[in-house]
């Protein structure tokens, strides 16, 4: 079934696969152990992955959905144990787009998802593609181009991107671009939006773009517009 939503859930949550799929028979349940394997993701993807797991820390299962080539690109939330600052910044350190406190279970899987969408972090319905010089952006397609050439973004990154992309030559603190993302500013620091601009610029360098973005101080991040 094509855009079919799959929920990643480490395999030793056998009970939450099974409440997940009996709750939501319109989603693909995807169990993700150590070993990874090939999920064959033919959709959006989220995945919901332990602080402390059985097999291995949710950190290194982060890390190797990060570089596996059929996982790397989704949008992954780190479950966390207490939600301290050191534990924030080791999840987003390895490759998590964002995270929560625990316990993970069906109704904080639900909730958040429902907060995604709500956001719009599910691909958005076919329409034009926007540009800016030569990065162009298909939303139907959920892909970014750099003259011709596709580059590929995480979810935060190219959702980041998007809106900027959209909104040209308007400042956008912090607060503003957390809450664009759908994230709540009272569980994330203002200054992981650094992190995200940091993967985002670090993601254009590699494929040869130019970095789109300019830093204002004291207020946030600014896209100059550019002639195509």
């Amino acid at each position: 079934m094509p855009n079919l939503t799959h929920i990643l859930i480490p395999i030793d949550k056998a009970a939450l696969i099974g409440e997940i799929g009996r709750r939501r028979p319109d989603w693909r349940v995807v169990p993700i152990d150590c070993a990874l394997g090939d999920p064959n993701l033919d959709g959006p993807a989220w995945a919901f992955i332990d602080w402390i797991g059985e097999a291995m820390s949710g950190i290194e299962l982060c890390r190797r959905l990060r570089e596996a080539r059929s996982t790397r690109s989704v949008h992954i939330t780190m479950v966390l144990d207490t939600g301290d600052s050191e534990e924030r910044r080791r999840a987003l350190k390895a490759g998590a787009d964002d995270y929560m406190t625990g316990p993970l279970d069906l109704h904080a899987v639900l909730d958040r998802m429902a907060l995604y969408e709500a956001a719009g972090a599910a691909p958005a319905a076919p329409r034009a593609r926007i540009e800016n010089g030569d990065l162009c952006i298909d939303l139907a397609a959920h892909q970014l181009r750099y003259r011709g050439q596709p580059v590929p973004l995480r979810p935060n990154e190219f959702r980041l991107l998007a809106h900027f992309i959209e909104h040209p030559d308007q400042v956008f603190s912090r607060t503003a671009l957390i809450e664009r993302l759908g994230k709540d500013e009272e569980a994330i620091d203002e200054r992981t939006v650094d992190v995200w601009v940091g993967r985002l610029r670090r993601s254009l360098a590699v494929h040869g773009a130019p970095d789109p973005l300019r830093t204002v101080r004291a207020l946030g991040y600014v896209m100059d517009s550019s002639a195509p």
